[in-house]
């Protein structure tokens, strides 16, 4: 599970800014109601979900972006070449545009609590960071900064036989890749747990699995996806699922010759029909019959159940999006119901600003400041706002500053219409 991240430099987010998942000591009426909201720790609960809102513009997709760039870093860096330039944007409004961006993370997995962390420019690794609680004290994996020296010895500090000779991971690691990227292929072992946390425990987005990977998925789970569609009053009461291979044309370029051909590729996709409880016996076929909304959902709950089922992270931007208010409710009941499920999500769904349904603590705002920066802080930083008021209400009354100011005024839109 995820305690806490903290990143400065990205896109419109120039100061740090931190997103905390560790729950507030509340003790108020409401806050001991939403006890399930929580994941009960030795060294503090947890929260299940945060909900984040803000105007268009304000920042909250550069926060999912962030956080989405940051961990495809960990497990794709290893490819980087020479010529690599990464896909992100340091803040442009300011001096800070040739400065290193910063991420860290802070996250439990395999019952070990660890700090990762790294710096970076738009084409090169500065500093990486790992730490750990092995026996409940925080102790060094390893350190790493380009800029001490033009040795590995003198860039990477490590400790004493925590890694499997480290050395050798760092000699083939370049100012391009991050070394834990290295170290999981060069199979170390607390590298490949890191590894495997940002890959398969943190979850960037709803994902259509593709071939075999699906279908291995859907025979795991069609029984709860059922269940979990009818909850969501679909009226899908059956549906079957083959595993087709396809022969098609793949295009390869090569942008130092400018030339382009295209090869026979054969790939693997997935063969969805669906029975509805009004006619059982005519099949649909789920891409090509059924809403956007319906596939969505499809999808989205396939993805949940194995997300609760294992409990990992999930992280979405515009939960709301194709879906009805009611299924969204549902879809983060399913979460503050799991055992140690996580939910990071950004909305505009106001109806959700309900304090029987979310912590003080579990809602966030994005703001834009007079700068253009973006900034990100809490309900719980309200001292003055109480659990009995009408959060909807404030929140669109711009108590909290993080709602568009529009000029909706008769006079004003008379004149832009002419």
């Amino acid at each position: 599970m995820v305690l806490e991240i903290r990143l400065s430099n990205f896109f419109s987010f120039d100061e740090e800014v931190v997103l905390d998942m560790r729950a507030a000591n509340f003790k108020s009426e409401k806050a001991r109601k939403l006890a399930h909201n929580l994941i009960q720790g030795k060294g503090g609960n947890v929260l299940k979900s945060a909900a984040i809102y803000g105007a268009n513009a304000s920042g909250k997709s550069n926060l999912i972006k962030t956080i989405r760039f940051c961990h495809a870093m960990v497990y794709d860096s290893h490819k980087h070449n020479e010529n690599t330039n990464y896909n992100f944007q340091p803040f442009k409004l300011s001096n800070l545009i040739n400065k290193p961006s910063e991420y860290f993370i802070r996250f439990i997995t395999e019952g070990v609590e660890y700090e990762y962390s790294f710096s970076l420019t738009q084409d090169r690794i500065i500093t990486e960071k790992l730490y750990y609680y092995p026996k409940g004290r925080i102790a060094k994996v390893f350190e790493r900064d380009e800029r001490k020296g033009k040795s590995k010895k003198e860039k990477y500090s490590f400790a004493p036989g925590v890694i499997k000779r480290p050395l050798d991971v760092a000699e083939n690691t370049s100012d391009k890749t991050l070394y834990i990227s290295r170290a999981s292929q060069m199979d170390r072992e607390i590298p490949k747990i890191i590894f495997n946390y940002f890959s398969k425990r943190f979850i960037l987005r709803y994902f259509h699995f593709a071939g075999s990977h699906l279908d291995q998925l859907v025979k795991l789970r069609k029984p709860q996806l059922l269940k979990a569609l009818q909850l969501a009053d679909s009226d899908i009461i059956d549906f079957k699922h083959r595993v087709v291979q396809q022969k098609g044309k793949r295009i390869r370029a090569n942008f130092d010759t400018e030339e382009a051909t295209f090869e026979e590729d054969v790939a693997e996709n997935i063969e969805i029909k669906t029975f509805h409880k009004y006619k059982p016996n005519v099949s649909f076929d789920l891409f090509r019959e059924e809403s956007e909304g319906t596939q969505k959902l499809f999808f989205m709950m396939l993805l949940i159940l194995d997300i609760i089922q294992n409990n990992k992270v999930l992280l979405v931007d515009e939960i709301e999006d194709s879906l009805h208010p009611k299924i969204v409710e549902y879809i983060i009941d399913l979460f503050h119901h799991s055992k140690g499920a996580q939910l990071i999500f950004t909305t505009h769904n106001t109806n959700l600003l309900n304090m029987d349904r979310f912590r003080k603590d579990q809602i966030w705002f994005v703001n834009k400041k007079r700068n253009g920066g973006s900034e990100l802080y809490s309900l719980q930083d309200y001292g003055d706002f109480r659990d009995t008021m009408d959060l909807e209400k404030a929140y669109l009354q711009g108590r909290f500053d993080s709602v568009p100011i529009v000029d909706d005024s008769t006079e004003r839109i008379k004149s832009l219409i002419g």
